[in-house]
This record gives C-alpha cells, sequence and structure tokens, in this order.
C-alpha cells in the first residue's frame, strides 16, 4: 500500500498530501512524514509549490487534531475506554496520559513531531480531560509546524538524495527521544553526585 501511495504523489499531490497528513493526526498507521519529505522533494524539483505544500500539510495536520481534539470533548468518556481495548494502544493511551499529567501544554507541544505516536492518544484525553481548547491549539499549531518544517524542508533540502533521507529520517525521534533521556539522566546523576558532596 504505501508503495502505491507514494506512487501517487506526483498526479494526486496535494490531495493526497492533506489526506495522508489528516488522517494520520487522527491515528492510522500512514507515512505522512515520508510524503510530506517527498512533496518538499517534488517541490524542490519544480512539480508543486513549496508554500502550497507546507500550507496543506499544516492545515491538514491541525485539522486532524482539531477533530481528534472535539472526538475527546464529545465522546471521550465513551472513546477512550473502547480504543483502550487493544493492548498496544491501552499502552499508548496510557503513555500520553502521563505526557499529558507531567508536561501538559508542552507535552501538547512535543506529541506533534518528537513524540508524534502519542499524538492521537493525547488528543483524545486532552478533548475527553476538559484541556483548554485555545492552549491545546497554539501549542499544537507551534508543534505541528516545526514538523511540517522539518520534513518539508528536509525533503526540499536534499530532494537529490530524498530516498536516503527517508530511510533515516524514521530515526530521527527515536535518536532526539534518546538523547533527550540521556541528558535528563546525566543531569540526574550530576545533582546525585553534588549532593553527596
Amino acid at each position: 500500500m504505501t508503495e502505491t501511495l507514494l506512487a501517487s504523489l506526483p498526479s494526486y499531490g496535494l490531495l493526497l498530501l492533506a489526506l495522508v497528513v489528516g488522517i494520520s493526526c487522527l491515528g492510522a498507521p500512514l507515512p505522512a512524514s515520508i510524503v510530506m519529505m517527498l512533496m518538499g522533494a517534488l517541490a524542490a524539483a519544480g512539480d508543486f509549490t513549496l508554500a502550497y505544500v507546507i500550507a496543506v500539510a499544516l492545515a491538514s495536520a491541525v485539522a486532524g487534531d482539531q477533530i481528534g481534539y472535539m472526538l475527546g470533548r464529545l465522546a471521550g468518556q465513551r472513546l477512550v475506554p473502547i480504543v483502550s481495548r487493544e493492548p498496544a494502544r491501552r499502552k499508548a493511551i496510557e503513555r500520553a496520559q502521563h505526557e499529558m499529567d507531567a508536561r501538559g501544554t508542552v507535552a501538547v507541544f512535543l506529541t506533534r513531531w518528537l513524540l508524534s505516536p502519542l499524538g492521537p492518544y493525547l488528543n483524545l484525553l486532552a478533548g475527553a480531560s476538559g484541556f483548554s481548547w485555545a492552549r491545546f491549539t497554539l501549542a499544537g499549531l507551534l508543534g505541528e509546524m516545526v514538523w511540517v518544517g522539518l520534513y518539508t524542508g528536509l525533503g526540499a533540502a536534499f530532494s537529490e538524495s530524498v530516498t536516503e533521507i527517508a530511510e533515516i529520517s524514521g530515526s530521527i525521534s527515536g535518536f532526539l527521544a534518546a538523547g533527550a533521556v540521556a541528558a535528563f539522566l546525566g543531569f540526574k546523576l550530576l545533582r546525585a553526585l553534588r549532593s553527596k558532596d
């Protein structure tokens, strides 16, 4: 399916971009980051206008987030238990809840790009818990700007090597998260060592 989807980009470009990005923000396992990267590369080659690619991706991501939030607001008390029935999703919801409890608005920002697998679940939980819509929207918009800018920018900047970049990009978030955990643990270790002195 992914190969067919990617092969359709030159023909259905912006519409396909909008659908893939928007639906992925609702939790569907679609290659939105890779599609944005390839659309950035196609824009660099002159097939699309980069500003349109960015605008469509950003609008679709924000729309997907807003739909998830509103689903949570309107039916979250019923939906969260249904979604949680499957063990992997239950674990993702628990992680999203932990992030929201620990970081609040910052969690919304981070789950748009750095912790993106948690994003759809956090959207649902934010709506269900009555999290401020204005704070959710602002943090979500800023986070989506990072996500869209990063991947379309990578595609445009490295359009000659976009397939190699696409293979590596799946690991970027993992590397960033691992780096953040390492920095946090290093900070805790230093603090513990200093308190012993």
